[in-house]
C-alpha cells in the first residue's frame, strides 16, 4: 500500500474533529417543530377516541336494549359484547398506565401526560418499555395478541378479521442495515423522544378502540343473522313416518316454515288445540287403517292480528311384520352354522332380538347364525322389536331342519397354469395331472352349500389284463406310494375307481362316499 504523504496541520485536525463532534450532536437533536407536531398528533388522536369511545358505548347500550326487549335472542349477543368491553378497558388502561411511567421517569413524579415538559428525552421511553428487568414493551405485546385473537374470534366476516389483523399486528420490523429485523416493542420505543413514544401509544389505545367498535359493529348486525326474511309462509306437517304397526305410536311436527321460535303459533287438529308448543301431534294406533286428519295454525302479525294457515296430512295403521329369511335354501341343516337375515321394516338392527328353539340363535354383526340341533324337528325364529321403550314380538318363523346330504369326492390336481381345481370323474382326466395330484377331498359345492368335509380314507381299485379287481388303501386323505405306482402302469384309455369313501363333515357325523370313475387319458 502506497503512503500518503500530505501531513495536517494541529489546527486543520482540530477543525476536523469539530466538524465531527457539532454533526454528532445535530443528529441527536430533534427541532422543536418536529416535537411540537408531535404534540398536535397527541392531541387529535385524543380527541378521536374519545368519539369512537361514545360510538362504541352507544353500540353497546343498543345491544342492551335489545336483549331487554328479546332475551332469548339478544342475552349470547349481549354476553359477548361485555367480553369485548372489558378487554377492551384492561388493554386501554395498561396502555395509560405505560404512558404515565414513561412521562414520570422524564419529568419526574409531577409528570403529566397532557404537558409533557422533556419532550425530546430520548431514554425514558427505552428505560420504561425495554428494561430487561421490566421487560414491559414485551409485556404490552403479548397483551396485544391475546386481545386481537380474541377480537378475531368473535367476527365471522374475514375482511373485517383482515383489518384487526393488521390494525393491531406486532411483527417484527424490517430495518436497513439489520439483520432479522427489530421487535414491535424495539421498533416503538428504542430511542424515541418521550412525545414520539406517548403519541405511538395513544395512536395504539386508537387503533383498540376502532377494532372495538369494529366487533360491537359485528355482534350487533349478528342478532337478527340467524332470521329467514321471505314472502310466502306454508303450514307443513312432517312426520316421523307414514305407516305405523298396530301397537305403536305416530308421531309428526307440524310447524310454519320459517317462523320465528319466540314466537310459537297456535295450533288446533280436528277441532280441538295442540297440547304442546313445539308443534308435535302424537295418537296412539290402535287399529289398521288409514287416518285422515286436518287443523290449522295460527301465529301474530304486527298489528295484532291473527294469521291463520290451513293443514291436512294422513298416516297409514299396518300390522306388525317381519321379514326372516335363511340364505342357505329354505331349511337350516342341523350340526352347522346357517346363516339367517333378520329385519323388522322401520325399525333400527340394534333394536330388533330374536330366539331360537331347537338349536341356537346369535347375532354377527348385522346378521343372525343359526345352528340347529335335532333333525326331523322343526326350529322357530321369535322376532321381538323395541318400539320407543316397548318391546314387541312382531313375527315366529317355523323352519325344517335336515341333515347336511352327501358330500362329492373329488381328486385334487393342479393345472398347468398353476391353478388347483377339482376332478369328479365323467370326462378323461391326464395322467400327468393325476401322477402330481396329493390325494382326494370331499365337499359340497353346489353354489347353494358350499362345505367342505374331511377324508378319512379310502380305495382305489383297478383291473388286471384278465379283469381281476386289484384293490389299494389309501394313506389318509392321501394316495398311498402303492396307488401311485399303479398309476404309472396305467395306459391311456384305461379306468379306476377310487370307492369305499369315508369322510366326517363339520356335523361330526362320518358317511360313506358313492364311488368315483376316473378315465385315463
Amino acid at each position: 500500500m502506497g503512503s500518503n504523504n500530505t501531513r495536517l496541520s494541529p489546527r486543520q485536525k482540530m477543525i476536523n474533529l469539530m466538524y465531527i463532534v457539532l454533526t454528532a450532536m445535530l443528529a441527536l437533536n430533534v427541532s422543536s417543530d418536529v416535537l411540537d407536531g408531535f404534540t398536535q398528533v397527541e392531541s387529535g388522536l385524543t380527541r378521536s377516541n374519545e368519539n369512537v369511545e361514545q360510538r362504541n358505548a352507544a353500540l353497546l347500550n343498543a345491544l342492551r336494549s335489545f336483549n331487554e326487549t328479546n332475551p332469548d335472542k339478544g342475552q349470547a349477543w349481549l354476553d359477548k359484547a361485555v367480553e369485548v368491553r372489558e378487554a377492551t378497558d384492561y388493554l386501554y388502561q395498561l396502555v395509560d398506565s405505560f404512558k404515565h411511567e414513561i412521562v414520570v421517569n422524564a419529568d419526574g413524579a409531577d409528570g403529566d401526560v397532557d404537558n409533557i415538559r422533556s419532550r425530546d428525552d430520548l431514554e425514558a421511553a427505552a428505560v420504561v418499555m425495554l428494561s430487561p428487568s421490566k421487560r414491559n414493551g414485551e409485556k404490552l405485546r403479548k397483551a396485544v395478541d391475546n386481545y386481537r385473537n380474541l377480537m378475531m374470534s368473535m367476527i365471522p366476516d374475514s375482511i373485517r378479521r383482515n383489518n384487526i389483523d393488521q390494525v393491531l399486528s406486532t411483527d417484527e420490523v424490517e430495518q436497513k442495515g439489520l439483520i432479522g429485523g427489530r421487535t414491535w416493542e424495539e421498533s416503538r420505543f428504542d430511542n424515541q423522544p418521550v412525545v414520539a413514544a406517548i403519541t405511538l401509544l395513544t395512536k395504539l389505545q386508537n387503533d383498540i378502540r376502532y377494532t372495538e367498535g369494529e366487533v360491537l359493529t359485528s355482534l350487533l348486525e349478528n342478532v337478527d343473522a340467524g332470521d329467514v326474511r321471505v314472502n310466502k309462509l306454508n303450514a307443513f306437517v312432517i312426520p316421523q313416518s307414514r305407516i305405523v304397526m298396530r301397537g305403536g305410536k305416530y308421531s309428526a311436527n307440524i310447524v310454519l316454515a320459517a317462523v320465528d321460535t319466540t314466537q310459537r303459533p297456535v295450533i288446533n287438529i280436528n277441532g280441538s288445540q295442540l297440547g304442546n308448543d313445539m308443534g308435535l301431534y302424537e295418537v296412539m294406533a290402535g287399529k289398521t287403517g288409514t287416518f285422515d286428519y286436518s287443523g290449522y295454525l295460527e301465529v301474530p302479525r304486527g298489528d295484532g292480528t291473527m294469521m291463520r294457515h290451513d293443514f291436512k296430512s294422513s298416516y297409514t295403521v299396518i300390522e306388525p311384520s317381519a321379514t326372516v329369511s335363511a340364505t342357505m335354501m329354505n331349511v337350516l341343516y342341523a350340526g352347522i352354522y346357517n346363516p339367517v337375515s333378520i329385519s323388522v321394516p322401520g325399525v333400527p338392527t340394534n333394536s330388533v332380538s330374536a330366539v331360537m328353539t331347537n338349536g341356537t340363535l346369535t347375532r354377527n354383526g348385522d346378521q343372525w347364525v343359526a345352528r340347529p340341533a335335532k333333525v326331523g324337528e322343526e326350529a322357530v325364529i321369535s322376532v321381538v322389536a323395541d318400539f320407543d321403550g316397548r318391546k314387541q314380538e312382531v313375527s315366529t318363523t317355523k323352519f325344517r331342519v335336515r341333515k347336511l346330504p352327501d358330500p362329492t369326492p373329488y381328486v385334487n390336481f393342479t393345472d398347468l397354469k398353476g391353478n388347483t381345481d377339482r376332478y369328479k370323474g365323467g370326462r378323461p382326466f391326464a395322467k400327468t395331472l393325476l401322477t402330481t395330484s396329493p390325494g382326494i377331498g370331499a365337499a359340497i359345492d353346489d353354489d347353494l352349500l358350499n362345505i367342505n368335509f374331511k377324508v378319512l380314507s379310502f380305495e382305489t381299485v383297478f383291473f388286471d389284463s384278465m379283469g381281476n379287481a386289484i384293490p389299494e388303501v389309501s394313506d389318509g386323505a392321501n394316495f398311498s406310494q402303492r396307488q401311485k405306482d399303479q398309476f404309472r402302469r396305467l395306459s391311456r384309455g384305461k379306468r379306476f375307481y377310487i370307492s369305499r369313501v369315508k369322510a366326517i363333515g363339520p356335523d361330526g357325523i362320518t358317511r360313506d362316499l358313492s364311488p368315483l370313475e376316473v378315465i385315463v387319458n
